[in-house]
């Protein structure tokens, strides 16, 4: 694997609340009621002007077929007749949700199981047997389950890199999709910049975000709470008596736990940032509490009176954190906040308040437990009534390797990981901010140049990293199957669970059949355009 990577900035469009932020806007957001494409030609113009170049073969194309005029009435998740199960099937779009990507095997296991029966499989993620890609991390992760002794003296690009890569494959191949979804979601609720903190950040993530993605929310904030990572990238390891620091104890209630609209002072956070002095880390990076950093007299948080204690008390002085997070965790606020995000993520930008009331009900009666939380979430009837949403550059890369690439012939990931990620805008644990990467389509409009690039990369590459597997779409044993309808099922069945929509199958075609013989590379050049579809950018 690569040593070196580049930190590389984002390239989605800021919105207007973005104002101070260093990336441009490139792009203002397309209405859902448009094509995507369109706003890719204007991106694409954008960047032509910057020196920026698209191949000519897939861009022409693209100009001539999807630049046009969007029809206002234009649906990219529309069924397409009544005896077909289009987007608006509740399976299907429960496995669009609870993937990186839908794929025919995981389509045809949903089909098996049925709605309930295929949710309570991914619930359930160490039922769920993936020795291939645990087998694959071993290989290429070694490091992921070293001690923070052992990762210290290592060059500490090698731990980044080889979080990057495996969380990359685990993501994009493992059977434990929902599992792999839900890692991405609390990675950004609880982020931690790699470079702040290096490698104790492969300890959080081990300790905190997979070991309870899964769980209850309760342990995974109180285990943030105790994590290295944390305490040192919000500062609370300099949280001391005599010299305060409020940084984790805002970003714990602001971000963490009851939000930013909980209905706490600024006074409680003082008071909060008090009863977390003396969390800190010892040795080369292990939890500690230092009873000299603690500061024992009486606080009062949020109306709780935390009463003094000697300071001979020592490792007593610890419980006032404790009452703390046991407090927060417990607080109705807490259960609509992070019900809240979970049906951002999964459902909709705009969850309903009664989306959030029923969820934040299930938090309060099952002590936060997750799976319990996303069977809420992801009901039949809340799919349904769903907007689009509009893949970030990591589910859409996800999406595109599930779609082209042989999981058991990848042998590195150094390219996509290293390169096209940050291209794309979103860079592994890279975000600075503690709030993780924008769930806003507005975000991440400006990126459309960068998706159609990428495309046309993993499907013409000849690379051995990670490329295009060309027989799921070309026959080369025998010519006479590659007619324009085979390819074109070959393409619905892998990117699009057999639910292509007519309009932009329509389009494929005339591309297709504008050469007198198909070849292998304008088959190629199909797929990436395909993944470029609007259709394919949303979810």
């Amino acid at each position: 694997m690569s040593e070196t990577t580049t930190k590389a900035t984002p390239a989605p469009s800021g919105s207007q609340d973005q104002d101070t932020d260093a990336r441009p806007s490139r792009r203002r957001f397309f209405a859902l009621g448009a094509s995507v494409a369109a706003a890719s030609l204007a991106s694409a113009s954008t960047a032509a002007a910057q020196g920026t170049k698209k191949p000519s073969a897939v861009r022409g194309m693209a100009r001539k077929l999807l630049g046009q005029t969007p029809d206002p009435a234009f649906d990219p998740f529309r069924k397409q007749n009544i005896s077909t199960k289009g987007w608006d099937s509740a399976l299907t779009r429960l496995v669009r949700r609870v993937t990186n990507g839908v794929t025919d095997e995981e389509l045809k296991l949903a089909q098996k199981l049925g709605f309930h029966g295929y949710l309570n499989y991914h619930l359930q993620p160490t039922k769920i047997e993936d020795g291939a890609v645990q087998g694959w991390v071993g290989q290429y992760g070694p490091l992921l389950n070293s001690a923070p002794e052992a990762l210290y003296n290592v060059d500490q690009q090698l731990p980044m890199n080889q979080l990057i890569v495996s969380s990359v494959y685990r993501a994009a191949f493992s059977k434990r999709q929902l599992q792999e979804r839900l890692v991405e979601f609390w990675s950004d609720h609880f982020n931690i910049e790699y470079d702040k903190v290096r490698y104790l950040k492969l300890i959080d993530d081990r300790e905190v975000i997979r070991k309870h993605a899964l769980g209850k929310f309760p342990d995974m904030l109180k285990a943030s709470a105790h994590s290295p990572a944390m305490l040192e990238f919000l500062d609370n390891t300099r949280n001391r008596r005599t010299t305060l620091n409020e940084n984790y104890a805002r970003e714990i209630m602001e971000l963490h736990s009851v939000g930013a609209a909980g209905g706490y002072s600024q006074a409680d956070v003082r008071e909060l940032a008090r009863c977390f002095t003396g969390w800190t880390l010892a040795g080369r990076g292990n939890f500690a509490f230092d009873p000299n950093g603690h500061d024992f007299g009486e606080k009062t948080v949020w109306g709780q009176r935390i009463a003094a204690i000697p300071s001979t008390a020592g490792a007593q002085g610890k419980t006032d954190g404790d009452t703390m997070l046991t407090f927060l965790v417990k607080h109705p606020k807490t259960a609509e906040y992070v019900s809240f995000k979970m049906l951002r993520f999964f459902l909709q930008y705009e969850p309903s308040p009664a989306q959030v009331a029923a969820v934040a009900s299930v938090y309060s009666k099952t002590g936060g437990d997750i799976p319990s939380m996303m069977k809420a979430v992801l009901t039949p009837a809340n799919l349904l009534a769903a907007t689009p949403k509009y893949k970030r550059p990591y589910t859409f890369m996800l999406g595109a390797m599930r779609a082209t690439v042989n999981p058991a012939q990848v042998t590195k990931l150094d390219a996509l990981a290293f390169r096209y990620l940050p291209l794309l805008g979103q860079p592994m644990h890279q975000w600075d901010p503690p709030d993780g990467y924008p769930d806003r389509a507005d975000y991440w409009a400006g990126g459309v140049l960068q998706r159609w690039n990428f495309a046309t990369y993993i499907t013409t590459t000849t690379s051995t990293e990670a490329s295009m597997e060309a027989s799921r779409f070309w026959n080369a044993t025998t010519p006479a199957a590659n007619t324009v309808d085979n390819v074109l099922t070959a393409i619905s069945r892998h990117l699009f669970g057999g639910e292509m929509p007519e309009r932009l199958t329509a389009q494929v075609r005339t591309y297709l059949a504008a050469q007198t013989t198909l070849t292998q590379n304008r088959v190629r050049e199909a797929v990436a355009l395909s993944l470029s579809s609007a259709t394919y950018n949303w979810l």
